[in-house]
């Protein structure tokens, strides 16, 4: 069977998405060696994303730019010379023919539930083409049972044609990290142990001002005295944010760091007193996977699928309650056996979220 896989996103923007195709190709070339790859990228992209001595996986270029306002048309001409069964879509928007089949991955519908948390060239686009795409799609992959139950309930999707697909970390934060290594990065970012940590892209939905409110009451009331790091690049409508930290007078007692490693990454987590994810929605949550890895432990909001990822690993509050959760960072800051037991717990939660299950997973659904 000859399928096709959409990595052109790489090459526009490394976010979670692109993540995502970079370690499910390697984990679907371990486990499939009988049916035939194409791997399509930008041609102006000078990277290679095949898996390495993978000979059933091969590149090919598009001249198609990803995110067009013309690409479902001509992406579908540039693709019927390949005469492919499937094609997988990782970022959603199919082209509007070029396979026999077309899978979508969703990986979340914030835009649906929050379209205040987008600038509004964003919202016309994202909203623009979601009902097309599942409309069009013969089958869609969410990355949570939350996203495909929102699949379902806000876009009437059948629910025989989505299929929920768990996502997993990159594997560099399930190795332990060289104490040494650790350290080295704390003395670059000129950083303490234990400190309060946040990763994600820096926009509303992530509730950061809610958070940086805690974070003011835990050091007002509860003497916490270590500090704030936000790491992760400024999305869209991050103004708000950055004026928080100044209405609190927090400009010394925050760090935000963008353009981290990922082995950078895995050192703070590793060095960090707890990670932080107050969001009012996340369609996975890999920050919170990533942060279990390396024994961190996890304190998030109990909204969408961030749940589903934590378990019962971490502390679940409302994205809202700034005094709860000031409450909770504080307690959990003083309370070593609290944290030796969450450490504990979120190593063997995140050993259950692996790529050899997300291929598997995605190989069936191809072949089905």
């Amino acid at each position: 069977m000859r399928i096709g896989i959409d990595g052109r996103l790489p090459y526009y923007r490394m976010g979670g998405i692109s993540q995502y195709i970079l370690h499910l190709l390697p984990a679907l070339a371990a486990l499939d060696g009988r049916n035939e790859y194409t791997i399509f990228h930008s041609r102006k992209d000078g990277r290679s994303y095949l898996p390495p001595q993978a000979p059933n996986f091969r590149r090919r270029n598009l001249w198609t730019p990803a995110h067009h306002r013309l690409e479902r048309w001509a992406l579908a001409a540039e693709l019927l010379p390949h005469r492919l069964a499937v094609l997988h879509s990782p970022d959603f928007i199919p082209p509007a023919g070029g396979a026999r089949r077309r899978i979508i991955t969703v990986h979340d519908l914030n835009f649906l539930y929050y379209p205040e948390f987008l600038t509004a060239g964003s919202r016309r686009y994202y909203l623009g083409q979601i009902h097309w795409a599942v409309q069009t799609a013969d089958h869609i992959s969410a990355d949570s049972h939350h996203t495909r139950q929102d699949l379902i309930e806000r876009l009437n999707v059948p629910p025989e044609k989505v299929t929920a697909i768990h996502l997993a970390a990159n594997p560099v934060y399930a190795c332990p990290q060289p104490a040494e290594a650790v350290r080295q990065t704390l003395a670059a970012y000129n950083l303490p142990e234990g400190f309060i940590l946040f990763v994600g892209t820096l926009e509303p939905r992530k509730n950061l001002p809610t958070l940086l409110r805690a974070y003011a009451q835990a050091r007002r009331e509860a003497g916490v005295d270590v500090p704030l790091v936000l790491v992760g690049g400024k999305g869209w409508l991050y103004e708000e944010i950055f004026a928080a930290i100044d209405e609190l007078r927090l400009r010394a007692h925050v760090y935000h760091l963008a353009g981290v490693a990922d082995e950078q990454l895995a050192h703070l987590y590793t060095a960090a007193g707890l990670l932080a994810l107050p969001s009012h929605y996340e369609g996975f949550g890999l920050p919170a996977l990533e942060a279990m890895h390396c024994g961190c432990p996890v304190v998030a909001s109990n909204r969408a699928s961030l749940p589903e990822v934590v378990g019962e690993a971490g502390l679940l509050l409302e994205p809202d309650d700034a005094a709860g959760w000031a409450w909770v960072m504080a307690q959990l800051l003083s309370d070593s056996h609290l944290r030796q037991t969450m450490q504990e717990a979120g190593r063997r939660q995140a050993g259950r979220f692996t790529w050899e299950k997300t291929a598997q997973a995605t190989l069936a659904l191809y072949e089905r």
